[in-house]
C-alpha cells in the first residue's frame, strides 16, 4: 500500500473569494497534513518566520504550485510534525518557546555548507556565525532535533574531494557535540542544467558529478572521522548502496528521526505506526514504502509531508539552487512581502498570490 494522501477538512477564509456560480464563499476545502514541511523551496526561517507564525496562528497556509500556479489550502489542524529547512535560523530562534508551547514536534534541516571561498551562498551570513546559530539552536531544542546538512558537495576545476572532505571534517569537529546527524548530497547537474549555468556565471567553472571513484574516496574519508563523531549519516537522493561505509540511504523527513525525538507524540506516532504497531528493527523499508513522499526523487528516503514554501522567493540566492529562475523576480517577491509585513499583512501565500 501506498501514501494515498492527505485528510480533507473545511476551513474559513481570511476574505470571501468568488466561487462557481460568481457566489462568494468564506468556506472551502483543505488538505491537513501530520507533517508539514517549511521548506525545500525557500528559507522560512530566516526571511518568514513572522509570516509563518501569523499563519500558524491563523490555521491555514496557500501554497502556490509552481508549474500550473493553482493553489491549494493547506490546514494546520492535523499537523503534528514541522520541519524546518533552513540556512540561517537565527531569527527564527524567539518564535521557537512558541510552537513548542502549542504542541507541535519540530526540529531543524540546519545545511551548513562551506563555500565561503568561492561565494557560491551571497546572501547567508559567515561561516562564523552560522556555526555559532548552529549550537545555540541545538542548546535550544537539543542535539537530536537539529540536523546537519551539507548539500550539496560539488567538485570542480578548483574543488577537489580532498577539499570538500577537509571542510567537512573541520566543521564536524566543531558541531558534533550539538547534532547526532548528517545528511550530505553529491550535486546533481545532469537533473537540473540550470544549476550548471548558474555556477558557470558564478564563477565555479567545470563544476561536475562525482564518479564513483571520488565517491569513494569521499565516503572512506567520511567513515574513518565518524569514527570520531559517532553520527548517524545518510546520503540525499544517492541511488548507490553507501552502507559499506556506514552511510544510509537519506531521509530528511526522517521516520526514525520523528519516532526517537518524539516519542510522546501521540498522533504523530500512530500516523507512523498505526493500530498500535510498534517500530521493529529492519522494518524502516517497509514504513517508506508505505509512506514515501510521492512528490520526491526515486531514491528519496522522505516519508510524506506537505511543503508550504514558493519557488522564487529565497533572497539567499544560492548559485546551485534549483528553486530560483531569477535573481530579479526574488528580489521583486521578497520587497513585495516585505510591504506587506510593514502594513500588517500577512496573506495566506508567501507571495500574496
Amino acid at each position: 500500500m501506498r501514501f494515498s494522501g492527505w485528510e480533507r477538512v473545511t476551513i474559513t477564509l481570511d476574505t470571501p473569494i468568488e466561487g462557481q456560480g460568481g457566489q462568494m464563499v468564506n468556506r472551502v476545502p483543505a488538505i491537513a497534513p501530520v507533517i508539514v514541511s517549511a521548506s525545500r523551496s525557500t528559507d522560512i526561517p530566516a526571511f518568514y518566520g513572522e509570516w509563518f507564525m501569523h499563519r500558524l496562528n491563523r490555521g491555514y497556509v496557500r501554497w502556490v504550485n509552481p508549474w500550473n500556479r493553482q493553489g491549494t489550502c493547506v490546514s494546520f489542524a492535523r499537523t503534528r510534525a514541522i520541519a524546518f529547512w533552513s540556512k540561517n535560523p537565527a531569527p527564527f530562534l524567539p518564535h521557537i518557546p512558541t510552537i513548542d508551547a502549542a504542541g507541535f514536534s519540530t526540529y531543524f534541516l540546519f545545511t551548513l555548507n562551506d563555500y565561503d571561498a568561492e561565494g557560491l551562498e551571497p546572501g547567508i551570513p559567515r561561516l562564523a556565525d552560522r556555526v555559532m546559530t548552529f549550537t545555540r539552536l541545538s542548546e535550544l531544542v537539543g542535539p537530536g532535533r537539529v540536523v546537519w546538512r551539507f548539500d550539496p558537495l560539488i567538485v570542480s576545476d578548483t574543488l577537489t574531494v580532498r577539499n570538500l572532505l577537509d571542510r567537512v571534517c573541520e566543521l564536524g569537529d566543531r558541531i558534533s557535540p550539538f547534532t547526532r546527524r548528517l545528511v550530505f548530497s553529491f550535486v546533481d547537474i545532469a537533473r537540473y542544467p540550470r544549476v550548471r549555468r548558474n555556477l558557470e556565471a558564478a564563477g565555479c567553472s567545470g563544476a561536475r558529478e562525482f564518479t564513483s571513484h571520488e565517491v569513494r574516496d569521499f565516503c572512506t574519508g567520511l567513515q574513518e572521522k565518524n569514527k570520531e563523531w559517532g553520527m548517524h549519516i545518510s546520503a540525499c537522493g544517492e541511488g548507490a548502496d553507501l552502507l559499506l561505509y556506514g552511510i544510509h540511504r537519506g531521509g530528511c523527513i526522517s521516520p526514525s528521526l520523528l519516532a526517537e525525538e518524539f516519542p510522546g507524540d501521540t498522533g504523530l506516532q500512530q500516523f507512523l505506526y498505526p493500530a498500535g504497531q510498534q517500530p521493529l528493527p529492519g522494518d524502516e523499508d517497509a514504513l517508506l514504502r508505505r509512506l514515501k513522499d510521492p512528490g520526491q526523487r526515486r531514491f528519496c528516503g522522505c516519508i510524506a509531508s506537505k511543503d508550504i514554501g514558493q519557488y522564487g522567493t529565497c533572497p539567499h540566492l544560492c548559485s546551485y539552487c534549483y528553486a530560483n529562475t531569477s535573481q530579479d523576480r526574488v528580489r521583486s517577491a521578497f520587497t513585495r512581502h516585505q510591504e506587506f509585513v510593514r502594513k500588517g499583512r500577512y496573506p495566506a501565500s508567501i507571495t500574496g498570490d
